[in-house]
């Protein structure tokens, strides 16, 4: 499995030498890349097999594409034309010169190889681009697909993000995945040693999840030795099946005590060289329901930090423990 990640021997790794609580995406790619590096989001024009009637109708519950994706809520134009765009808007609000190709909304896997390929390789051929991100599902990578994907990683870092969600069968039956968690066994087994990054997606605050659910899931993406994750808190956005659950009152969300409590958690159990992508997430005003305070994400950090502190832990520190 390819990863430029500090090796679990490391005493300490490199990110906990430089202060750091957890093995954050920014550290890993500045030491990958020697500067910084900002994701700019692609939309493909994908659709998602619990979408169009292949496994499923509906996509998940709680799923609005143009909710979490920036392309999604723009005018598509070539994968040239959106990494442009994209660029513009980036070196506005930060001094950075290299981008990784986010293909962030829907399934990005999810067509015949002769499809996908012109499309990633547009991206590769941009002169700002330093690598690909892909977002996927782990039922929609066939063996024609990971050979497309490791052979784009001989020639750009790839990372390839799996839609894991949850360990829980019960939980992805809850949201309309339309597949279940032997599905992310798979797609990682056939994944590995293939040259590209292997990426988890995972929400904490699931309904009818516990705590020790939620750990579990860091336990399983410990014993997958997945390259990194992306976390997300349950948010809530309008015109979904869980929007509308919420705004009706048969839903509580997770409080922010409650959520830096059980992600800190979380953190302790993965191993110290799996990157950390994300650690929360939110929607635009326009969509968005709550929890609002997601939407302070430097109070949300600070908190996270405070409560790293107040334990005096860090990332990897519960994993040691279970080895």
């Amino acid at each position: 499995m390819a990863s430029n990640s500090p090796s679990v021997t490391d005493a300490p790794p490199a990110w906990r030498a430089a202060g750091l609580r957890y093995h954050s995406y920014g550290f890993a790619l500045r030491r990958r890349f020697g500067q910084r590096v900002q994701r700019v989001s692609v939309d493909a024009g994908f659709t998602c097999p619990n979408v169009d009637g292949t496994v499923a109708t509906g996509g998940c519950v709680f799923c609005d594409n143009r909710s979490f994706s920036p392309s999604r809520r723009l005018p598509r134009t070539t994968v040239a034309g959106q990494i442009d765009e994209g660029i513009r808007r980036l070196k506005r609000r930060y001094r950075v010169e290299r981008f990784i190709a986010y293909f962030q909304p829907a399934t990005n896997t999810y067509a015949p190889v002769e499809r996908l390929q012109p499309l990633f390789d547009q991206a590769v051929a941009h002169p700002d681009v330093v690598g690909l991100a892909i977002g996927t599902r782990p039922d929609c990578v066939p063996s024609d697909v990971l050979d497309l994907l490791a052979e784009l990683a001989t020639r750009t870092y790839l990372s390839v993000e799996f839609g894991m969600q949850s360990i829980h069968d019960r939980s992805l039956d809850w949201m309309n995945r339309g597949h279940r968690h032997d599905a992310m066994i798979d797609a990682i087994g056939r994944s590995r040693d293939r040259g590209f990054e292997i990426s988890a997606h995972v929400i904490l605050g699931l309904p009818g999840e516990s705590d020790d659910d939620m750990r579990a899931t860091a336990r399983e993406l410990a014993r997958l030795d997945v390259d990194s994750v992306k976390i997300h808190n349950l948010y809530a956005v309008r015109k979904t099946p869980f929007g509308d659950e919420v705004l009706a009152g048969r839903h509580q969300l997770m409080t922010r005590e409650h959520f830096v409590s059980i992600l800190v958690d979380f953190l302790e159990l993965l191993p110290p060289r799996c990157v950390v992508e994300r650690v929360s997430g939110e929607a635009p005003p326009d969509f968005f329901i709550g929890p609002s305070w997601c939407l302070d994400k430097p109070a949300l950090l600070a908190a996270i930090d405070h409560e790293f502190q107040r334990r005096d832990t860090h990332q990897g520190l519960g994993h040691a423990t279970n080895q």
